[in-house]
């Protein structure tokens, strides 16, 4: 099975579905972001955020060579802070990048998942790769006011070329008025 065709059916199964807006935060080349953008569709939008403009650049290109006109770009200095609006993703997607190596504070960790929290619609889901993640920062994310829906097994791609199997966390929003415990 072609490396895309493996992710296309990764990306199925955690839910990505036609109509839906995605954020790839951390997208690098796309790897993930132009099979999300085949999912979703004319009627949908994925946005590509990364600090890398390289990556980001070559991204673009085999978006335009495609003929994918779904996907917008979105640079990042590092800031910890998303430039979309309230409530306005379906989807957002965490693979291998929410860990200590780009996140080594955890009040960055804390105010990246606020971000997250808040564009994310009542009905969204985040899904996370937590490949490099220590067990503690699944705890973060629960205290966040996120609750684990589901984990699933699945062959995922690393770096554009190496396959990896790897489970993937989806989380919902919590109710921010319940207690916690």
């Amino acid at each position: 099975m072609k490396l895309e065709s493996r992710v296309l059916h990764v990306l199925e199964r955690i839910g990505i579905r036609r109509g839906h807006t995605v954020l790839d935060l951390g997208c690098g080349s796309g790897t993930y972001t132009i099979p999300a953008a085949k999912i979703v569709g004319e009627q949908g939008r994925v946005y590509a955020l990364d600090k890398d403009k390289e990556a980001l650049d070559e991204l673009m290109q085999k978006a335009e060579a495609t003929g994918l006109r779904n996907i917008e770009r979105m640079e990042t200095s590092g800031k910890l802070e998303i430039a979309l609006t309230d409530e306005s993703v379906d989807v957002v997607l965490l693979f291998d990048v929410f860990h200590f190596y780009y996140f080594p504070q955890a009040s960055d960790r804390r105010r990246l998942l606020g971000e997250i929290y808040r564009i994310m619609k009542p009905s969204a889901f985040m899904s996370v790769w937590p490949k490099h993640m220590k067990s503690e920062t699944e705890d973060e994310i629960k205290n966040a006011d996120f609750h684990l829906e589901a984990d699933l097994f699945a062959m995922l791609v690393h770096e554009d070329r190496d396959l990896e199997e790897g489970k993937i966390l989806n989380f919902r929003k919590g109710s921010r008025n319940k207690d916690k415990h």
